[in-house]
């Protein structure tokens, strides 16, 4: 292991930024997490906590699995996937770089919600990179104002992330947006916001601000968590065959965790 005298993960990417540092960053924790740098930006994140840019895809049915399968055969640099996708029409190279720039913000903001541990510096993985990648700092910056966001709105983001949503008993006038039928599809009392955001390919974050907007509305109510502060219920479904698309990102350090505060069933969080 590397020594380095940073005292966090956002500090440590700001310091592997300076030294353009290509490699991966593991990181211990719940979730915890793997980041892809490469020139000290960072390309991927893959964490237990949110979908990867390999997910978004292939979950959502945006790359059918047939596809996906005969484009690793074709290419087995992983480094090179993201071509053969965009070569073989599968996808567009604006669409491709979208989807994994998302991912990498949303793997940092989903690690954000656990606690992190030590980090340690190996090689780079091949993997399907947001290019030319993200700066650390731009990272921190919009995670922390996600995070802020989102105790704005409801509270915790730690706690919305593990509270069970339950159909509630509001009447939306005119058709439920496709968005909102998908997510509201998947509550049945058991399924967290991650567990939703894997079943549908989305990011947590984005899933997160639509669970709070049908809350309003009434389409849903929340269950308390079983285990609070426990692992995701659900890990991403691999494929034999298929390249992980990300590695997981940093997140701003809090020294005191936020206040725990679990909303009512029924009740309107985020007050």
């Amino acid at each position: 292991m590397r020594a380095s005298a940073a005292r966090n993960l956002p500090a440590l990417l700001l310091e592997l930024r300076e030294e353009r540092f290509s490699g991966t960053v593991r990181v211990e924790g719940t979730p915890g997490g793997t980041l892809q740098l490469r020139d000290g930006l960072v390309g991927a994140v893959e964490t237990p906590g949110a979908p990867t840019a390999t997910s978004v895809l292939l979950t959502s049915g945006r790359i059918g699995d047939e596809d996906w399968l005969a484009a690793c055969a074709a290419q087995r640099d992983a480094d090179l996937l993201g071509e053969r996708l965009v070569s073989d029409g599968l996808v567009g190279a604006g669409e491709l770089e979208v989807i994994c720039t998302a991912a990498v913000f949303d793997g940092a903001f989903a690690m954000s919600l656990g606690a992190l541990g030590s980090w340690q510096l190996s090689e780079r993985e091949p993997a399907v990179l947001a290019r030319p990648g993200v700066e650390p700092r731009r990272l921190t910056d919009e995670t922390t104002r996600r995070i802020a966001l989102l105790i704005r709105l409801w509270g915790p983001p730690g706690d919305l992330a593990r509270v069970r949503p339950v159909p509630g008993t509001g009447v939306v006038e005119g058709p439920l947006s496709a968005r909102h039928e998908n997510i509201l599809n998947q509550v049945n009392g058991r399924r967290t916001a991650r567990d939703i955001a894997f079943a549908l390919g989305r990011g947590l974050y984005a899933v997160m601000l639509d669970l709070i907007r049908m809350q309003t509305l009434g389409l849903l109510r929340w269950e308390t968590p079983t285990v609070p502060g426990g692992r995701p219920s659900t890990a991403p479904r691999v494929t034999p065959g298929r390249t992980s698309a990300a590695g997981p990102p940093p997140v701003p350090s809090r020294t005191e965790p936020l206040p725990r505060r679990m909303p009512r069933g029924g009740e309107k969080g985020g007050k």
